[in-house]
């Protein structure tokens, strides 16, 4: 994990500095000397103590700001902008404590990313370099039937859900497999369809292959915000039911056979939550799970590896 501290002056009381009347003549502080010295220490701005997680950044992977405000009433928690365009909320995750959570995609540049922590206290600057990596490609060949699915009412109300950042958290810890099967597609998967690269395309989740009617859990605590199905014009992720674990984290799944739970419900992690199934554009049986960090797919990999705690 990174620490950057903000650096204090190394010689605040400038009034003890060298003067042609020499040290003796200022060896005692007293009436202005001594009030300007009080109101330096007095109007010094307080500074935010920042770390990173995690220590070796790339693309796909959830960066994780957390800030510790030097004051103890620093209430509401920090912005965090990347690269002076867009600012994510913090929230508070302890005694003192607060946390962003930033996502980065396979279609972000590699290199440095310019961080500013900015609120109460004195503006924070760091700078965390995001490091390449290889995804891989597949080639796809659909069918006329397959090139024009989905509704704009689909596409809505999964917008709307990708959008949500409610205040609570509802996740601790690592985040739980939802399906036992083996991954048949990781995430960043870039792809050919009917020869043509998708420029703007990566695979936005894990897919586990498994038997139709398998079991399916929640990886982690949370509410249910999103339930679509088939009938009501969900042709493109087929049945589909959405978690908000809080924060601006979510978790979509799709092409299900079977939805155990209504909208508004909470769930607890490991839950039951349906079945694996290959309804909307799926060519076979199988789970996607779709990860989503304030409104960006991110590799869900790591949340099941350590978390962010």
């Amino acid at each position: 994990m990174q620490r950057f501290k903000m650096p204090r002056p190394t010689n605040p009381d400038y009034s003890l500095r060298a003067s042609p009347g020499g040290w003796g003549r200022r060896a005692w502080l007293g009436g202005a000397a001594a009030s300007s010295l009080t109101l330096l220490w007095g109007n010094r701005a307080r500074a935010y103590g920042v770390t990173t997680q995690p220590d070796r950044l790339q693309l796909g992977d959830t960066l994780a700001v957390v800030v510790r405000p030097e004051a103890s009433d620093a209430a509401p928690g920090p912005l965090v902008t990347v690269n002076g365009r867009k600012a994510y909320p913090s929230f508070a995750v302890g005694a003192n404590r607060y946390r962003a959570l930033i996502p980065t995609t396979p279609l972000d540049v590699p290199g440095p990313l310019a961080i500013q922590v900015s609120g109460q206290e004195a503006r924070h600057d760091l700078v965390v370099m995001l490091r390449d990596r290889r995804f891989p490609t597949q080639r796809i060949t659909l069918t006329p039937s397959q090139r024009d699915l989905g509704t704009q009412y689909e596409f809505d109300r999964v917008s709307a859900f990708k959008a949500l950042v409610s205040p609570e958290r509802f996740w601790q810890g690592p985040m739980e497999r939802p399906c036992v099967g083996p991954v048949s597609t990781p995430y960043g998967v870039r792809r050919y369809y009917n020869g043509v690269f998708a420029q703007d395309y990566y695979h936005r989740g894990i897919d586990y292959r498994a038997p139709l009617g398998a079991t399916v859990r929640s990886p982690a605590g949370g509410r249910v915000a999103l339930v679509g199905r088939v009938k009501d014009g969900f042709e493109l992720h087929g049945n589909t039911l959405g978690i908000d674990h809080g924060q601006g984290v979510l978790s979509i799944m799709i092409h299900l056979s079977r939805i155990d739970l209504r909208e508004g419900v909470q769930v607890q992690p490991g839950q039951v939550i349906g079945a694996v199934g290959a309804t909307g554009a799926a060519t076979g049986p199988h789970l996607h799970w779709g990860l989503y960090v304030q409104g960006l797919a991110v590799d869900p990999q790591p949340w099941l590896q350590r978390g962010f705690e």
